[in-house]
């Protein structure tokens, strides 16, 4: 590029993914002397936190992190400093903050970044509310149209979009036909501030959850405590205003186990620094191996530490390899307890009432290591085959390494207490259509309920996404999933390959719609990692050319 020419940017979509690449951005060219325009569209309300971490959603849906485990640290620089430091008093570093506190800081970095992040630099930073319709591949760079806006032309594009809209899964599709028929209704966990509007409407009827995961318990508090009800060390006290039952359900029926209650009690997963080393050389060696080598490698680097920490128990490495080889070959199949019991096993061992179990031993020492699975996974191009198995292991022990805190399990448990909440339900039930909504069935038991709501974060299909500009880029094969199993194909700076496997040039992808490529995403830590950095130097050599 012409040292006098002016390079063109666009991100598109700017939550919290958007905001880390454009503060790496800020770093890389900081001192650099050509000039740059940064066109960021996004139409929401909330730029930087996106929905889901907006300012506006009740206070009640929490993050599944505690202040001492969060650490997106602000760009060198930065006036507004870390989460804790910005909060302006004490923290208790055990306590779990809510979404919408976090929003207000990411808030809080974007206008910093935009008042003074660049002001060492000769770019320029406009933020344009609208929607983008269409992506055009030209000789010069990628025309951008958007409503109610010229045709831009971009040497540079970062698709940062979250999770966009997608069509119905077949399930789902099949109740919105019948509840258009019918007097059912159905309802999206998010936003949450519109669910519990709606939930005030629903005092006198029966109410069931498809999901049993995090979101469920942002849900049940729209369904409980925003309707008047509150907790206390009694239990839940009703307001009269609630469902008249709540139904959650899900594949296995499983609520995910909820972390240690305190850091004392987390010390004890801690890893050393020595089996640290030998889970990034593990992982560093699996990334390029066949699938059954490489859940070895892991499994080998896994099984002495777990051992280690359960060495009180009498748990033998054996025994750990054994749990292991199961979760590859079939991921939560080893959960046999009922919903009940889950539930409850789920808080004795976060509250340290049990000793641990293998399971739960390696969720929290795999939450622990998600920095060091990411650095080498991430920037490698990993065969289809091997992604796909890492993928899934990772995927499937969030249900250890995501889990809620623990004071959501222990209300969750107050409300069925309460009668509020019914877990018969809960391991896929047959679900049939009936004159005023559905009926829950499971062996000789049936409920009827009239309202569904969907909990369930839709998987990163590609094929699925329903708004632009996705499905036009994939219509002229200019993004493809990796394969049938996972999605976009990227290279380690973002950049996306076309379906022959080849770079594109100037469009760039991050965040969970390349999962398979990269892992870990759905982590908000990894939205200002190493991934938005490989990003802004890709695009800082490819500016300075």
């Amino acid at each position: 590029m012409r040292a006098d020419a002016t390079a063109r940017i666009a991100i598109i979509g700017f939550g919290p993914r958007g905001l880390g690449a454009l503060e790496a951005l800020s770093q890389r060219l900081e001192g650099t002397t050509h000039r740059i325009q940064i066109d960021i569209y996004e139409p929401g309300p909330f730029p930087g936190a996106g929905p889901n971490f907006a300012p506006s959603e009740p206070e009640y849906c929490l993050l599944n992190i505690p202040y001492r485990d969060i650490a997106i640290r602000p760009p060198q620089g930065s006036l507004v400093g870390s989460f804790a430091d910005w909060q302006g008093h004490p923290v208790n570093p055990d306590e779990f903050p809510s979404r919408a506190d976090m929003g207000r800081y990411l808030d809080a970095r974007r206008v910093d970044l935009f008042r003074q992040g660049f002001t060492k630099t000769d770019a320029k930073l406009t933020l344009v509310r609208a929607h983008v319709k269409r992506l055009t591949q030209e000789e010069r760079g990628w025309r951008l149209h958007a409503e109610n806006c010229a045709p831009a032309l971009y040497d540079e594009v970062l698709l940062t979009l979250g999770q966009p809209s997608v069509e119905p899964d077949d399930q789902w599709a099949k109740w919105q036909c019948h509840a258009a028929k019918a007097e059912g209704e159905l309802a999206q966990a998010y936003p949450a501030a519109e669910l519990y509007k709606r939930a005030g409407e629903w005092s006198d009827k029966r109410v069931a959850i498809r999901g049993l995961g995090l979101s469920t318990f942002d849900v049940l508090h729209g369904l409980t405590v925003a309707q008047g009800g509150h907790f206390d060390t009694v239990g839940y006290h009703a307001s009269a205003r609630e469902p008249a039952c709540i139904l959650p359900f899900s594949l296995n029926g499983q609520p995910p186990f909820p972390k240690p209650k305190d850091e004392t009690l987390d010390a004890l997963f801690e890893p050393l620094g020595g089996e640290t080393e030998d889970f990034a050389q593990a992982v560093s060696a699996a990334v390029t191996a066949t699938p059954e080598t490489a859940s070895s490698l892991i499994s080998a680097a896994l099984a002495p530490v777990v051992t280690r920490i359960l060495e009180a128990q009498d748990v033998t490495k054996a025994e750990v390899l054994k749990w292991l080889a199961t979760e590859w070959s079939a991921p939560g199949s080893q959960d046999r307890q009922t919903p009940m019991e889950a539930l409850r096993h789920g808080i004795e061992l976060a509250s340290g009432q049990t000793v641990p179990t293998i399971g739960y031993a390696l969720g929290q020492v795999w939450r622990k290591w998600q920095d060091e699975w990411r650095s080498g996974f991430n920037p490698r191009q990993v065969a289809p085959e091997t992604a796909r198995v890492l993928v899934a292991f990772d995927e499937g022990l969030k249900r250890y390494s995501y889990g809620p805190p623990l004071s959501s399990a222990r209300e969750l448990l107050a409300l069925i207490d309460a009668g509020r909440v019914d877990l018969s339900f809960a391991a896929n039930p047959e679900i049939a259509e009936t004159a005023r909504g559905w009926t829950l069935k499971v062996e000789d038991e049936d409920s009827e309920v009239s309202v569904i709501i969907d909990a369930v974060l839709p998987s990163p299909d590609l094929h699925s996404i329903n708004v632009p500009p996705l499905p036009d880029l994939m219509a002229k094969g200019l993004v493809a999933p990796i394969s049938d199993y996972l999605a976009a194909a990227i290279g380690a700076d973002g950049t996306v390959c076309d379906q022959n496997g080849s770079p594109v040039p100037g469009l760039c992808l991050l965040g969970r719609l390349a999962l398979g490529s990269v892992t870990a995403v759905d982590s908000l830590h990894d939205c200002f990692g190493q991934s938005a950095d490989r990003w802004a130097e890709g695009v800082v050599q490819r500016i300075m050319e």
